[in-house]
C-alpha cells in the first residue's frame, strides 16, 4: 500500500497558527499534507475581520461553528449560523458573511486544497492565541493587495456592482453589524 500522508496529531496553538486582519488561523490539516485534496484550519475572529464578498470558482468551503453567530448571504438568502451549526458554501457561488459575536471561533474546511497558501501568505506568524485590541481588519484596510493574491489562487472579489447583482441582500462591506 502506498502512503500518502503521515499519521499525526495537531491542536491550535501558536506554533500552527498566523494572525492577519482581526483573525487568528491555526492551521490544523495543510493542503500539502492530503495531496491537495483539502485543508482545515480553526479560526477565531473579530466583526470588522470579514472578507468582502467573493466567489471561489473551484472550492467548496464548509464552516462549522464552535462559537458565536455568523450571518451568511449566499445564493439568494440570508442565514444565521450558530454555535454547533454548519454552514456550507458551494463553489460557484457568490458569498460574504458578518461576524454578529464580538468573537467568532469556527473550523473551516475548504476542498480542494491550495487556498491555504494564499491565507499563510496574507498573515504573519502569531505571537499569541488572542487577537489584540484595536487590530487593523479587512474593513479598515486597503484591499488591494489582498484582492491581487487571492486572484492568483482561484477567488474572485465582487465589486459593489456584482454584489448587489448576486447578493441582493447583503447590507454593504464593512457596514457594523454589533450595536
Amino acid at each position: 500500500m502506498n502512503q500518502v500522508a503521515d499519521f499525526f496529531v495537531r491542536s491550535a496553538v501558536t506554533e500552527t497558527t498566523r494572525s492577519s486582519t482581526g483573525n487568528l488561523r491555526s492551521f490544523l490539516i495543510k493542503s500539502t499534507e492530503t495531496e491537495n485534496r483539502f485543508f482545515l484550519m480553526e479560526t477565531r475572529a473579530v466583526p470588522g475581520a470579514e472578507p468582502p464578498p467573493h466567489i471561489y470558482y473551484e472550492q467548496d468551503e464548509v464552516f462549522y461553528i464552535l462559537e458565536g453567530e455568523i450571518e451568511v448571504y449566499c445564493m439568494g438568502q440570508v442565514k444565521t449560523a450558530r454555535a454547533g451549526e454548519t454552514v456550507f458554501l458551494p463553489r460557484m457561488q457568490a458569498h460574504a458573511f458578518y461576524f454578529l459575536s464580538p468573537i467568532v471561533h469556527f473550523l473551516v474546511l475548504v476542498t480542494p486544497g491550495g487556498l491555504d497558501g494564499c491565507f499563510e501568505a496574507m498573515s504573519s506568524p502569531a505571537t499569541s492565541m488572542e487577537i489584540l485590541a484595536n487590530v487593523t481588519t479587512h474593513a479598515d484596510s486597503d484591499p488591494a493587495a489582498a484582492i491581487a493574491l487571492l486572484a492568483k489562487y482561484g477567488v474572485k472579489m465582487l465589486t459593489p456592482k456584482e454584489t448587489a447583482e448576486l447578493l441582493p441582500h447583503y447590507p454593504g462591506f464593512g457596514v457594523p453589524r454589533l450595536g
